[in-house]
């Protein structure tokens, strides 16, 4: 299996930072907040013995810049395509985890024409509620004052699963890994973004590309019912959950998760 060591690319005032595992028929693959792309490494390994799997650090996650100013999903966007651009793939399936959901649903609105199919894992459509969007600013100017750690620490109950809190230390540990690489301005800048978002209602109708929607059977952040709404407005899409797991069920079930994706992707 080839590894290609890490990428570097200039997309707009930020430098965005790309793997790439294997070879064959391109996929590109994007993780949740406040991770980065080891967070799909193991799924991707057990793509990576057919596919070429493209694994980019969100802007403001992992290796990859935040800018300035908020991390919003047109410039998440507009990054994916610079990445693509520059990894020669003009067509692919695209797969995103949480914040990466709400990446592809404004790739989606832009270049649709490069997108062959669609992974929706752990995310969901609607914009933040008034409520929700005064927590992530408050949260983005709390971090910035006191650090990351405790922010850290008060998402793992969040996005883990019970499940993968009693009985997998070491995933815990690995999520904490890969949220310490951000920096405070880059949990807040990544946090503004997000609840900047547009609303992705409409957007689920326009869908006509084959879809598949993942969720943690113990995700108690976006978890069945927003899966579920996706499912009906999304034609011809299909639904899959995850036992076991919460919002991180990609690298919480990474066997199960590898699995259903790799069907996904077979059937295309």
């Amino acid at each position: 299996m080839q590894q290609i060591a890490l990428q570097r690319i200039k997309s707009s005032d930020a430098e965005i930072v790309y793997r790439v595992l294997g070879e064959g028929p391109p996929v590109v693959l994007l993780h949740p907040f406040p991770a980065n792309h080891e967070f799909w490494l193991p799924v991707a390994r057990a793509l990576a013995t057919r596919y070429r799997v493209v694994l980019p650090d969100l802007r403001g996650h992992g290796d990859s810049g935040v800018g300035e100013g908020p991390a919003t999903m047109e410039k998440h966007a507009s990054d994916i395509a610079c990445v693509m651009d520059d990894a020669e793939i003009g067509r692919a399936p695209l797969v995103g985890a949480s914040i990466g959901g709400y990446v592809l649903f404004e790739f989606w609105r832009r270049h649709r024409g490069r997108v062959a199919a669609l992974g929706l894992c752990n995310t969901k459509a609607p914009a933040d509620s008034a409520e929700a969007r005064a927590g992530r600013l408050l949260a983005a100017s709390d971090v910035l004052e006191r650090g990351t750690e405790p922010f850290f620490e008060s998402m793992i109950p969040r996005l883990l699963g019970n499940t993968t809190r009693e009985t997998r230390p070491d995933l815990v540990e690995g999520a904490l890994r890969m949220m310490r690489k951000m920096s405070p301005e880059d949990v807040a800048q990544v946090q503004r973004g997000m609840a900047e978002r547009p609303d992705s209602m409409d957007t689920l109708k326009t869908i006509n590309v084959p879809a598949l929607l993942v969720t943690g059977e113990e995700d108690i952040l976006t978890g069945l019912n927003e899966a579920e709404l996706m499912r009906q407005h999304i034609a011809g899409s299909r639904l899959r959950v995850i036992p076991r797991a919460g919002h991180y069920s990609p690298w919480e079930q990474q066997e199960e998760a590898g699995k259903l994706l790799r069907q996904f992707l077979e059937r295309l």
